[in-house]
């Protein structure tokens, strides 16, 4: 790996803790103006300093987020379908390397699906990616998804990881589950982050969080689980706690209980 690519994934995977925090807020591109992330500069003004990484689309960038900002980018390159569709696989880059470096993007990232009607694009749209990347240095983030008649289970999660790998992924975002160990063997040292998927309470992500941590990830790439908690930042700062400090679950909790 060169020193420009260990730059860029060094300001997005802490190298003291060896861990990463990264803010997933790119769900517009296929969901619209989502709950929690209607006013978007609203949302991630108060988490911006509790992130490793900002995860959000090109046009977000430009109207949201200060260009003052210290918080590093991960700039989402794919789109096609809207939650409208049947089949959401049918994605397209859709963002050139030229506009990530023009963002001045640390990195860029689109998903992988694996058991969609789409698959074999996807996996092709991957590698192709990565071809382009490589000669910029740039970091490419794989989020894997699987069919939706596929268990999220560590044999489906496993071979979309694994592909995602084989294709020159630099990191994996990835749906934790039972077995994740395996997951985590699979991909023979590409670092993985979960994601935080669709809302659930509170305690249950934290815990969801560090049962990854223990199994092998390096950290998460989470979106719902905190713009859409009751309290955001204390949330934020309480999956900090679990990732880049090692904090229980219950200790974490308590941190998210706590309102300024």
């Amino acid at each position: 790996m060169s020193w420009g690519m260990k730059n860029r994934l060094s300001k997005t995977i802490d190298p003291k803790t060896g861990r990463s925090v990264m803010l997933a807020v790119d769900h517009g591109y296929f969901q619209g103006p989502t709950t929690g992330l209607r006013n978007l500069r609203k949302a991630i003004d108060p988490l911006l300093p509790f992130a490793n990484c900002l995860y959000i689309t090109r046009g977000m960038v430009r109207n949201v987020v200060d260009p003052g900002t210290n918080v590093p980018i991960f700039l989402r390159v794919s789109g096609g379908p809207s939650i409208l569709q049947e089949d959401l696989s049918d994605e397209h880059i859709t963002v050139s390397m030229e506009e990530a470096l023009r963002i001045n993007a640390v990195g860029v990232g689109m998903s992988m699906f694996v058991g969609g009607k789409h698959e074999s694009r996807s996996v092709a749209n991957l590698g192709e990616l990565v071809n382009e990347a490589e000669a910029y240095n740039m970091p490419v983030l794989a989020i894997t998804a699987v069919g939706k008649d596929m268990v999220r289970d560590s044999r489906y999660i496993g071979l979309a990881c694994r592909m995602a790998a084989e294709q020159g992924a630099h990191i994996i975002k990835t749906y934790y589950c039972e077995g994740f160990e395996e997951v985590i063997e699979a991909v023979n040292g590409v670092p993985v982050v979960i994601a935080g998927g669709k809302k659930i309470e509170e305690k249950a992500a934290l815990e969801m969080a560090f049962n990854a941590i223990k199994a092998g990830a390096v950290g998460v790439d989470m979106g719902r689980n905190i713009f859409q908690s009751d309290n955001p930042v204390g949330m934020i700062k309480a999956v900090n706690a679990v990732v880049h400090d090692g904090r229980t679950v219950d200790e974490a909790f308590e941190i998210y209980q706590k309102k300024d």
